[in-house]
């Protein structure tokens, strides 16, 4: 049943990571301590199969900063 609910909802968000991401912090938002954890992730599951979410992208990697090359100086 599960499986089924994540390739629904992957077929919304392709990238396997963001979805991951979205469907954790919506259940730690949206999680009651009186239910199942997994009534809740398999609610956000359906959620987002039916595009009832926001759409999320992943932001642009900013790059590293240059590395200055190495001083090698001989020994003398």
């Amino acid at each position: 049943m599960r499986s089924e609910l994540v390739y629904s909802a992957g077929l919304q968000i392709e990238n396997r990571f963001l979805l991951a991401t979205i469907v954790m912090r919506a259940v730690r938002s949206l999680h009651i301590d009186s239910t199942r954890t997994e009534d809740t992730a398999n609610r956000v599951f359906t959620e987002i199969a039916s595009g009832r979410y926001t759409q999320a992208t992943l932001p642009e990697p900013v790059p590293p900063p240059l590395i200055e090359p190495l001083l090698i100086t001989p020994a003398a």
